[in-house]
Order: C-alpha cells, then structure tokens, then sequence
C-alpha cells in the first residue's frame, strides 16, 4: 500500500503508483477539474507526476501563488507557441517567470511592431481555446541538441550543448511546439485564460551586450479575469502617478543627457528635497545625533582595508592625483568611523551617533536607472551608532519607533519588518551573533511589530533589520534599515576603553531611515501623486487677484504669509480668474485664494482646496489658523 499525507493532516491509502491527478479526482471531480500541478514532499510537479512511495502530498490550484507560477510558466511556453505559429523564422531562447507575469526571448529578422503583439495575443487565445494537452518526454542531452538543431532552434540547441554529456532533459510539447524546459506545467492549455502581452524591448543573448540583441516580449498572466482587470488598473494608477512625469509637469527636476543618473533639481523640486531634509534634521537633532560632513573622495588603501575595493570596485568612480588613486564615496561609513577615531573615546562617551546627508555614487548600469528612484549620485540619511554590545537592543528599539513616527508623517503607516539572520559565511563569534540578532528581535517585539525572520540573509558582518513600507496603490518599497556591524571598526582600528581599562572594538549600527532622499522623494510624489501634503508642497498657497484693482492687497497677504513662514505663489497677471485657477490646480497646490472688490473692501479672501473644493469667504487670520493647524498635524 501507498500512504499519501494531505495538507490537513489526513492520510489516504492506495493500492499502487498513481498520479497527482488520479488522487485529486479520488477526493472529488471538482479538485480533479481544479488540479494544475502537485507539491510532492514540498516540491512543485505536474499533474502527471506518478506518485510511487508514501509522500506529503498538496494539490495545488489557481487559488495557491504555487498555482499562479504554473499558469505563467505555461504562459511564456503558449506565448512561444504563438509566435512560432505566425512567424515560423523566428528562434526561441528563453523564457521565465518574473514578478507578475513572464517573459520570452525571440531572435527574429525585423522587430515586432505593436499590430505583432496584437496578432501573437489573438493567436494565443485561439490556441488556448484548443486546450491541447501539455506532454512531458525526456530526451539524453546530444539527442536534444540534434533535436533542435534539426528544428533551426539554433539557440535553444547552444543552451543544451552547455548541460554537461549523459543528463535526461525534459521537453514539454503541446500541440505543434515543443520546447526544453524542467517543468512543471499546467495540464493543457485551456487552463490558460486570463493573460495579457504588456510590451517588447530588446535583450542580450545571454545577458551579455557582446551578443546580438534579441526581442522580449512581456505579458502577465492570473487566475481570474478579476485579478487581470485589477493588476492592468494598478498599472494605470501607477502611470498616473509615475514621478518621471510629474516630476516634468510640476516642474520639480530633470535628468540630462550630459549628467546621466544624476539629478538637476529646479527650484520647487528642491524645495521639497529642503522639506525632507530639514525635517530630518530636526529627527535627528532630537534624538542625539551629531551631525557631521566626511569628504566626498577617499583613497583606495582605505577601501581596500574596509573590504569595499574588493566588493565593490566595478561601481566605483575612481580618479586619480598624483600617482595615487581614489574613489569617490558609494557609502558613508568610512568616513564616520574616521571621524570617531579623532580622540580617545571612553565607554561613557557611547552610544554616539553621527548622522550625514551624506552624497554617494555608484556606477549602476545605464539599463538599470530609473527617474530618480535609481540614480547615480545619491544623498543617504546616513547615520552610524557607535555603540557595546549590551547597547544594541536600547539603540535599535529607539530607532525602529522614531522611524515608525517618521514614516507616519510621510503618510506611510503599513511597514513590513523582516530581521535577517546569521549566513553560513559569517565573521564574529556565535555568541555575538546570538546577542545581536536577540537584540533586534526583541527590538521590534518591544515596538509591537510583527516581522519575519529571514535564514541566512544577513550581512557576514552582522544581522539586520529591513523595514519596508508600502505605498498608496500596495507597492512595497524597502527604504529603512539598521545592521549590527561587529567588523568595520576592528578593520580600521577604531577602538574605546573600556570600564576595566581594556581597548575594545565599539559595536556599529549603520541605520537609515528614509534611505537615498531622492528615491524617497520619487516614492512620496508617487504615493501622493503629486498632491504633496500641505508640509511638504514646495508652494503652499497661490494668491490670485481678479483684476489689478486688487493687486496691492494681494501683495499685502502674500507677505503676511510669508512672514509666518508659508511658501506662496503670487500671480497678479492679467488673465482670467478661471484661467489662473485651472493653472494652480492642475499645478496641484493645497490652497488657493482669491481677492476680488468684495474680499478686498471687507479684509476676507476667499479660498478655494485642492480637489475643486470650495471654502468659501474667511477672514485672513482663520485662514493662516487653518493652515497652521494642518501643518502641526502634518495631514
């Protein structure tokens, strides 16, 4: 007898081997017609799999993210299957699953043209109308390799030929395509319905831009129709809301050719990135940091003693004067621990806390830069915690709550915490790590957290927690960590005495809060969709007149503004009222206010909110309250 433990615990009995499909059609012809694929002793197979000694055994449905990996899996093949239907010339590589959907790799004479993407997506559907089965055979690899090349698959057999002699390769057919591939697959293609093709860009053959360049096709794939319409809506709000394009129609910054990957900042821009700066300022001026300023270039000997020249160096900047070489920073620790060695620290002197808005640069690939979410020049909340091991758990129970205030008043209030663990290659002793790794665990907990543990994902040099917040629309954006460093000041000869007189190696906490400021700010146009919060807007309240009878008086209110320290806008031109008004508005200020003959003979204006909300006529002081009190309560 065969014994098959189910996910409940239950255990059901069979006479012989038998498949995942015969035992889903043994508990029911509903999870028999449900069964896209098994999990087998915690490993992903097809519904085919023949079961042949007692194993923990889970059906898997459209229902399970096991499931939704299967329907896009299948989905790239079908996508395969399509274009080599409509244009047989073309060549297949690969095509994996990726976050939402999937993509394929084609090598083809001329490039697909969005009218290609429309006929690949119909032919798609047609033939996942023919829910043709999905078929799995194993070929010995110099067999799969003549297989393909008799197919003119030519890059499909160069792959194979890199698989070591003697190995089973699997192939998965359905219908006229069949592809090499490890599998696993849903049953046939009817079982393919919800997808859509997204776009094509150009690829490397194998990822090297030494090889001929090649077309991706993009397209995501989901269990229900529902969840398709709901992922393409959040594509859409994510465009709308996209800071590269708000950045140009609020007129904040730009990205130029002649600087790429960094970023020329225009006058109301800064005077955001001066808002999230100040008020981090103020954060750490409140909770005992030092503010310091350590140099831009350092020279090599230094990085190669903390290791970074070794890991780092091909996205370094690297200069050179007088026959000595140098770097230009891409993190700021170096530079603070050379700033704390300045003097003899005592065990009383710690913790101390250096802070810097510190600007690094890293040579990220040109592929890989995004707006100003991923640049090349960066400023970092920085900040290290120079501290002793019985020190750790009160630093970073202090840090998680300041940061959990400051994301509040960013407007982020769901955080996911994850503390990851002591890998396999690790320096320090288990004992260290066993304190360090308590400390931030009990951290969080102190903080009434959940968070996860994540095995093995922390630095060698320390553990770590990552906090990440999620934005307006559910994206998910790591910008906050703190990690125990046992290693850096020991390398670079940093050291305090002790109360037994002894010199020891402080403990440090390299931590940030918001992160690269100018992927934070990227991160706060998009949640707020550019209709910053009343604190954070560059300007706050335009003054409008209606004709130039008033100009005088609006002149006189947008000083008093100014003088309470609001940043206003003045516009006294001749034009339309309405015109002025769709003109801000779309420029998505909090307030505006308008002065006409009536507000101006009896010292009121009158005040219009973002969002077409009109306020009616106020006298000036209860407007200035007004505002007064929305900064204080940061909304």
């Amino acid at each position: 007898m065969l014994t098959l433990t189910l996910p409940d615990g239950s255990q059901r009995q069979f006479p012989g081997p038998l498949t995942v499909a015969d035992v889903a059609a043994s508990i029911g012809s509903g999870l028999a017609k449900a069964a896209l694929g098994g999990k087998v002793n915690g490993e992903l197979v097809d519904t085919a799999f023949l079961i042949e000694q007692d194993a923990q055994l889970a059906i898997v449905t459209a229902k399970d993210p096991d499931g939704l990996e299967l329907i896009r899996h299948s989905s790239a093949h079908l996508l395969a299957y399509a274009v080599k239907t409509l244009f047989p010339d073309a060549q297949v590589t690969i095509g994996p699953v990726i976050e939402h959907g999937f993509y394929y790799d084609f090598a083809y004479k001329r490039p697909f043209t969005p009218e290609d993407l429309e006929a690949i997506e119909k032919k798609m559907l047609e033939l996942a109308a023919k829910d043709e089965k999905i078929e799995r055979r194993l070929l010995g690899r110099d067999e799969a390799v003549a297989h393909f090349k008799g197919m003119g698959e030519h890059y499909k057999a160069e792959i194979i030929a890199g698989i070591p002699s003697g190995q089973s390769l699997s192939l998965y057919r359905e219908g006229a395509f069949e592809d090499l591939c490890r599998g696993p697959h849903v049953p046939s293609t009817g079982r393919l319905k919800h997808f859509k093709l997204m776009k094509v860009a150009g690829a490397y053959w194998r990822g090297d831009h030494r090889n001929e360049m090649l077309q991706r096709i993009y397209g995501t794939a989901w269990a229900s129709k529902e969840d398709l319409q709901a992922y393409l809506k959040r594509l859409e709000e994510a465009e709308r809301r996209d800071h590269r394009r708000l950045g140009r129609e609020l007129d904040l910054f730009h990205i130029d050719e002649h600087a790429p990957g960094l970023v020329f900042w225009h006058p109301l821009g800064w005077a955001l990135w001066q808002q999230v700066e100040q008020y981090m300022r103020r954060i750490y001026r409140q909770h005992g940091y030092h503010e310091v300023k350590a140099p831009q270039i350092l020279e090599q000997t230094l990085w190669e003693k903390t290791g970074h020249w070794d890991k780092y160096r091909d996205n370094m900047f690297i200069t050179e004067s007088e026959k000595r070489d140098y770097a230009l920073k891409p993190m700021n620790c170096p530079g603070h621990i050379l700033i704390y060695k300045q003097g003899l620290k005592s065990y009383r002197d710690l913790p101390l806390r250096y802070g810097e808005f510190g600007q690094c640069h890293r040579n990220e690939p040109s592929g890989g830069l995004h707006g100003i979410m991923r640049v090349r020049g960066f400023t970092q909340d920085d900040g290290h915690i120079f501290c002793t091991e019985e020190q750790i758990l009160a630093e970073c129970d202090t840090f998680t709550q300041v940061l959990r205030h400051v994301y509040a008043d960013f407007g982020f209030h769901d955080i996911l915490y994850k503390v990851s663990t002591r890998p396999a290659a690790r320096i320090g002793s288990d004992a260290q790590w066993d304190k360090a790794e308590q400390a931030l665990i009990d951290s969080l907990r102190h903080a009434g957290c959940e968070f996860q543990i994540s095995p093995g994902e922390g630095a060698f040099y320390g553990p770590k927690i990552e906090y990440t917040l999620k934005d307006a629309i559910g994206r998910e954006w790591q910008c906050g960590t703190i990690q125990v460093d046992f290693n850096l000041a020991e390398r670079l000869d940093a050291e305090y005495v002790a109360e037994d007189g002894s010199r020891r190696a402080p403990v440090i906490l390299h931590r940030a809060i918001v992160g690269s400021l100018e992927r934070f700010i990227g991160i706060l146009i998009e949640q707020h969709a550019g209709a910053l919060p009343l604190w954070l807007a560059p300007r706050q309240v335009a003054v409008l007149n209606i004709t130039d009878a008033q100009a005088d008086t609006c002149r006189e209110i947008a000083k008093k503004l100014e003088h309470l320290g609001f940043r206003v806008a003045l516009d006294l031109r001749n034009e339309k009222i309405t015109y002025k008004i769709r003109e801000f508005s779309l420029q998505k200020l909090p307030y505006l206010i308008v002065v006409g003959d009536k507000e101006k003979a009896a010292g009121t204006v009158a005040v219009r909110a973002r969002g077409n909300q009109d306020l009616g006529v106020m006298a000036f002081d209860d407007f200035a309250l007004r505002l007064q009190h929305e900064l204080d309560a940061k909304t």
